[in-house]
């Protein structure tokens, strides 16, 4: 199999390829590709959560699960689950040079493997390319991307970016195809083995696209706090899965039942909203060693129509 980042490639090149249908830009900074795709719609903010999880999943649109909230939902399903979600999607990387900063995801993580979290899962790689997408409504600066290659293996000899906001159709998307992962991550902070993860599968309603920053920021998560719902495929003892799932939904942090937005103005900072927050409305449980099924949290449409439609 090639590595995560060969794969991720071949995607992003076909972006590339057909940029004028998706309606994206190319340009390239410092040495390196880089894929603007603020202005692009449904189709490249599929092709970028397809990035984001180097290839490892299949991302669609399917109508929305709430009949009052009209529009799609994404659907995100993988069978490397922990390849795709924690090596690759999960926005890990804070990148930070003089006064640029944006949230790193995509298999370039896997390359650098400078976080905590791949002594635990592994997945790190050495691949002739590197690519990585930046949420940020901002090219990538020189400085930016020496921070990045800093941090990658001399092995790597092409790096390519792609850029979102929040607030855009593409970025929106992709954030919203983050449900398994969030999921993902939620049980590795709960110390399971997410390695007995087999296969995954969530859906999360789009939101409408906000151009308040903060806004834009909070629909998209609360369409996986309080809409998402995901299935894990796991092989492990019962018992694990009776105790720890209760504490795997969004409704089991004590910052849940209060759109983003809300949690924001009353904190004043991310990071002092519960990070146990940050996971799907409901979690079902599909144990293959013995063929038992566990569900645990709610789906909360009426929150939903509060974040989305301010009602």
């Amino acid at each position: 199999m090639r590595t995560l980042n060969e794969q991720a490639w071949a995607v992003a090149e076909a972006m590339a390829a057909n940029s004028e249908r998706l309606r994206i830009g190319v340009s390239t900074v410092a040495g390196t590709h880089v894929l603007d795709c603020a202005s692009g719609g449904l189709d490249a903010g599929l092709a970028l959560a397809r990035v984001c999880l180097a290839d490892l999943a299949t991302v669609s649109l399917v109508p929305s699960p709430f009949p009052d909230l009209p529009g799609p939902a994404i659907q995100v399903s993988t069978d490397h689950a922990v390849r795709a979600c924690l090596a690759s999607q999960y926005a890990g990387w804070q990148v930070k040079a003089d006064k640029y900063f944006a949230m790193g995801s995509g298999p370039m993580r896997a390359a650098s493997a400078c976080e905590a979290i791949f002594h635990d899962i592994g997945c790190q790689e050495s691949p002739p390319c590197a690519v990585g997408v930046l949420e940020t409504n901002k090219a990538p600066t020189p400085e930016a991307i020496a921070a990045i290659v800093e941090k990658l293996p001399t092995c790597v000899e092409r790096l390519t970016l792609l850029t979102a906001p929040a607030a855009s159709l593409a970025g929106a998307v992709q954030v919203v195809a983050r449900s398994v992962e969030t999921a993902l991550h939620k049980l590795h902070e709960l110390k399971f083995d997410v390695n007995r993860v087999k296969g995954g599968y969530g859906v999360a309603p789009l939101p409408p696209v906000a151009k308040d920053d903060l806004q834009a920021i909070g629909r998209p998560n609360d369409a996986i706090l309080y809409g998402a719902r995901v299935t894990l495929w796991v092989d492990c003892d019962d018992t694990l899965l009776e105790s720890i799932g209760p504490r795997v939904p969004s409704s089991a942090s004590k910052d849940h039942g209060a759109p983003f937005a809300e949690l924001f103005a009353r904190y004043g900072n991310f990071y002092d909203i519960d990070p146990m927050l940050f996971s799907p409305a409901e979690v079902t449980f599909v144990n293959l060693a013995t063929g038992r099924a566990f569900r645990f949290g709610t789906l909360e449409p009426s929150l939903l129509r509060k974040s989305f439609f301010g009602k």
